[in-house]
This record gives C-alpha cells, structure tokens and sequence, in this order.
C-alpha cells in the first residue's frame, strides 16, 4: 500500500499545473509589445531557475557522497542532475519557440544563450559519464567532482547579461533593473512554485527508480562474482 506521501504530491503537482496553465494562459494580461507569444515567459523563466535549484540539490549531494561515501548521496545526485537536465531543456526549447516571433531567429550565440547550451552539454556528458563507469564507488566520485566543475557554470550564465552585452532581455525577478506588471508578477511566482513541486515529485520517483537500479546493480555483481 503506497504511503500519503506517494500519491499527494503528484495530485498536487497535477493540481498546480493546471492552476499555472489557466493563470498563464487565461488569467495573466496580455503584454502590449510582444502580445500572446510573451506567455511562453512564465514557463521559460521557472524551469531555468528549477534547473538551478536541481543543480544545486546534485552539486551538494555530490559533496556529501564524497564526505561520507553513502550511495543514498550519490542517488539523489543524480537524480536531481537528471530532472536539472529536463527543466534546461524546456528552458532552451521554450527560448526558442520565443524567440523566433521575436527576434525573428530560434537561435543567436549571445553570452547567456551560449553560457546555457554549456551548461547543458555539461550535465549531458555528467550522465554519459556516469554511464561510462562500471565500478559505483569510481562512479559516484567521479560523478561528484564532475558536477561540481559543472555547477561553476551556473552563476555565469544568471550574471551574464550584466558582464556582456546581450540580446537577451534583463532579469526581471531578483532584480531592481526590470520591472513587471504586479499581476503578470503573481502569476510568475506561482508557475515557479508549480515547478518546483513538479521537481519534488519527479525527484521522489527518480530516486525511487535509482534506488531499484543500485539495488539490482548489486545483486547482479553478487551473481557474477559467485
């Protein structure tokens, strides 16, 4: 019998995700410049920031592996490195669908743009690495020093549109440089918290999957070593 906890935070997650799609796609106004396509903003900004957090989560996991050498650590590792490379993806995919109307190109090699594609190349060669190493204490070290390398990136590519000059818009949450209609506001925050519940509950089956992985892994090793 599954516990509470395994069937509230998907219905949550659901519930809330719904609710972000009705307030993005119905309830927020309308932009006057950039007119519909602008919706696209209240997904492409929280699954960048939700990637951040993801990354986090797995650089400090890394950490702890190697404090400690308890695979619980390396499980949530990569775990969270692994949905981090999801929410990226959707931040890449839904730039560019913005993009185009916009700036009339998908694609431009400004610093942020070019600073997020190498950040995720970076988490992408992260798992293949993983993948490449067979024995789980080599593998989980290895993981864990890598991620750290990679998380480098991640406050290049928030403050790159302050080093350089981009064509990418100003930050507008965290930053007294943008400025945001309090309701499109409100309705940003809360399509960020809806992702972050999505990356909970992603997380809770991913490690369970990872966990069953580990496990299997280890019973198949006691098998050839018999």
């Amino acid at each position: 019998m599954k516990s509470r906890s395994e069937w509230v935070l998907p219905v949550l997650t659901a519930a809330m995700l719904v609710a972000a799609l009705y307030l993005a796609f119905v309830w927020a106004p309308t932009e006057k410049t950039m007119g519909h396509v602008q919706r696209i903003f209240y997904f492409h900004v929280p699954s960048f920031f939700t990637a951040v957090v993801a990354f986090l989560v797995g650089m400090v996991a890394g950490i702890r592996f190697l404090m400690s050498r308890d695979f619980r650590f390396d499980e949530l590792a990569v775990s969270s490195n692994e949905i981090g490379v999801i929410f990226t993806s959707v931040n890449l995919v839904t730039g560019s669908v913005w993009a185009k109307p916009i700036w009339g190109v998908w694609w431009t090699w400004d610093a942020r743009l070019t600073s997020a594609f190498v950040l995720w190349l970076m988490y992408v060669g992260y798992l293949i690495l993983r993948r490449s190493v067979d024995e789980p204490g080599l593998r989980g070290v290895v993981a864990a020093v890598f991620s750290i390398f990679a998380f480098v990136d991640v406050p290049i590519v928030y403050m790159s549109i302050r080093w350089w000059r981009t064509q990418h818009p100003q930050p507008v949450m965290f930053s007294t440089e943008g400025t945001l209609d309090p309701q499109m506001c409100l309705v940003l925050y809360f399509c960020l918290l809806a992702m972050l519940v999505l990356y909970l509950c992603l997380l809770q089956i991913r490690r369970r999957v990872e966990r069953l992985r580990h496990e299997t892994e280890g019973l198949r090793r006691l098998v050839h070593s018999a």
